[in-house]
């Protein structure tokens, strides 16, 4: 049994070094001091968490969608179709939801796709600066569960977002490469250099000439808080000394990746006009590294609300490690020609895959009798359906863990009639204890995702 303080370790707790300012993971020694009969580890694990993962362009429907689901309470999600095979061992935490519609985001653009997804909003056509959305749901969530964390949301991307002016059909590039808005007029840009995110999870700030002089001064940012993590290692119980020790490692592992990455484009210094300079070469380390940082923002409770776009719609982006050389974006025009149909499928199984991987990373890491995936949930899905025909009907929508709010997973959940994506957004917000009588276009929420005793 862990040794618990009588007087408890603020959750707000640093290892302070030079440029570095690490939060730490719920430790025991956080809970406040009780008997052993007193104590409920329970206690801090309620659902506290949002996130939401952006998958560009729809997807093969045929190979996405699971069976049945229109059973009262939705029906076991037994065979998965060939695109959710990759969520086979994690399947009992995941509830695919089939027939939510964005009715806003017609007249059927990659641009409002993209801008309605979390908005559930009408985009302004404009190409100029007076574009006008919505506010998003991961930014409702924000004011809410971002008050004690350090940043009150994490944007994340793939791609860089220099394109400017016209985008899509009149629709200014703002809508394509933000899904997240503080504001109807408000966007806020994501970061898709992991090296960036990486600093601003655990740098302690400065200007950027600080930031440089840190980064030439030492090898690691984990170097400067050794003395402090040996100090507070002594007021610690072996557990929780262990959980400090293995996030740490965490750390440590990613840092070493973004280090690769970095000699690596120093050696191998030609330009990729679409990513940033420093990433790694392959699309799915790249990937692999933004999951993790989140990981780790989310178990350091650096923040509690993530957005992730995996590509921006019209992506050209080929997938030579899935076996396809072909655009994304041509490929989704497929006009149903067999070839280019299983080659969709083939980048939506891979997108999916690295989702996979992301949710056993947080169902291995205990937190609060529980596991990081118990207390936290995520959207995964885009605002097209299928792709050849931009509309905005049977989305393809998953939702994971949420254990701790009792989410019923291992289902699918289908709707007989199209129903709104706002009324899943107007759910999770409320499961999360951001209460909301309405989000956007909702009509009520989504029923039978929680067991009725959930909190």
């Amino acid at each position: 049994m862990s040794f618990v303080p009588r007087r408890a370790l603020p959750r707000r707790t640093f290892l302070r070094g030079a440029g570095a300012a690490l939060s730490l993971p719920l430790l025991d020694a956080m809970v406040p001091a009780l008997t052993a009969v007193e104590r409920t580890p329970a206690a801090p694990a309620k659902l506290r968490r949002l996130g939401y993962v952006y998958m560009p362009m729809g997807c093969a429907p045929e190979a996405w969608k699971p069976a049945g689901g229109l059973t009262p309470g939705g029906d076991p999600l037994g065979a998965l179709p060939s695109t959710l095979e990759p969520l086979e061992a994690v399947k009992d935490r995941v509830t695919a939801i089939g027939n939510l519609e964005l009715r806003n985001a017609y007249p059927g653009t990659h641009a409002t796709s993209n801008a309605a997804f979390l908005s559930a909003a009408k985009a302004k056509r404009t190409e100029s600066a007076d574009y006008h959305l919505g506010t998003t749901a991961d930014q409702i969530a924000a004011r809410q569960l971002g008050v004690d964390t350090r940043l009150p949301s994490l944007e994340l991307a793939m791609d860089l977002m220099s394109m400017v002016g016209q985008c899509d059909n009149g629709y200014a590039c703002v809508y394509q490469n933000n899904l997240a808005w503080s504001s109807p007029t408000t966007p806020l840009p994501a970061e898709a250099h992991p090296r960036l995110v990486f600093e601003t999870l655990f740098g302690e700030g400065g200007t950027p000439a600080q930031r440089r002089a840190d980064l030439s001064n030492r090898a690691s940012l984990l170097d400067s808080v050794t003395d402090e993590f040996a100090r507070l290692s002594r007021t610690l119980g072996a557990a929780d000394r262990t959980r400090v020790s293995g996030y740490l490692e965490s750390v440590r592992e990613v840092e070493r990746r973004i280090q690769q990455a970095e000699a690596e484009t120093r050696d191998n210094p030609l330009p990729d006009l679409d990513r940033p300079v420093g990433v790694p070469a392959k699309y799915a380390d790249h990937a692999k590294l933004m999951f993790d940082l989140q990981a780790l923002a989310l178990r350091g409770d650096i923040t509690r609300v993530v957005t992730f776009q995996l590509a921006r719609e019209t992506s050209n982006r080929t997938y030579p490690e899935v076996g396809v050389d072909d655009p994304h974006h041509p490929l989704t025009h497929h006009g149903n020609d067999p070839a280019k149909v299983a080659k969709v499928a083939k980048i939506n199984r891979f997108h999916v895959g690295l989702f996979a991987d992301f949710l056993k990373t947080l169902r291995d890491t205990p937190e609060a009798g529980g596991s990081l995936l118990d207390h936290s949930l995520y959207l995964y899905g885009s605002g097209m359906g299928n792709p050849n025909v931009h509309d905005h009907v049977d989305l393809p929508i998953l939702v994971a863990g949420g254990a701790a709010g009792n989410m019923r997973g291992g289902r699918h959940i289908r709707y007989a009639e199209p129903t709104p994506l706002a009324n899943l957004h107007l759910t999770l917000l409320n499961k999360v204890g951001v209460n909301q009588s309405a989000f956007a276009d909702s009509d009520g929420e989504v029923a039978d995702l929680f067991d009725p005793l959930g909190v």
